[in-house]
């Protein structure tokens, strides 16, 4: 059995991956070719001012150090990968794992917002003015039937999100944190 001194539970694990995002893009802001691709997005570039690196601040080590945590960030990847694939949660009455949990996460949010354009739409009627009188052109979709499809897609989302969050809280992670 695994040290529990390198488990992580899923919420610290996806917390501390954030913390190695951040602390990458800070050390690669730094680095004197980050620094270069700035003028060139830059509006106004002026020729006189050039940068050279801090006295105190060492270009190879910070390479180094971006390279050591995008390899900390691929195993814990990995590991949370892992940890997604074997876990199971239970959704609608079916048992599925925590990766296709996700996955049907991601869609039903991506449902939202077309059910969100829809009921939009569905809203009001389009007025065509045609010889002297306004004529209403029906709307494709009834406002009463997308609402109640909206509504209970939002009930599931919520619902299936719930159950991904409680996992967060019980999963756990074999990765040692830094501390």
């Amino acid at each position: 059995m695994p040290d529990e001194k390198k488990r992580l539970f899923l919420f610290e694990a996806l917390e501390l991956r954030s913390e190695y995002d951040a602390r990458i893009k800070t050390l690669r802001a730094c680095l004197p070719e980050s620094k270069k691709n700035w003028d060139r997005f830059s509006i106004s570039t002026r020729d006189d001012m050039r940068t050279q690196p801090s006295m105190d601040f060492d270009v190879h080590w910070a390479r180094k150090q971006v390279r050591a945590l995008e390899h900390k960030k691929r195993k814990l990847n990995s590991a949370i990968q892992e940890a997604n694939f074997n876990h199971q949660v239970q959704f609608q009455g079916d048992t599925i794992n925590l990766n296709e949990a996700l996955e049907l996460r991601k869609g039903l949010n991506e449902a939202l917002g077309e059910l969100h354009t829809l009921l939009v739409n569905a809203s009001c009627q389009r007025i065509i003015y045609k010889e002297g009188r306004d004529i209403l052109e029906p709307n494709e979709l009834s406002y009463t039937e997308t609402s109640k499809e909206l509504e209970e897609t939002r009930r599931l989302f919520r619902e299936l999100n719930r159950e991904i969050r409680q996992a967060s809280f019980t999963v756990t992670v074999e990765y040692r944190d830094e501390n």
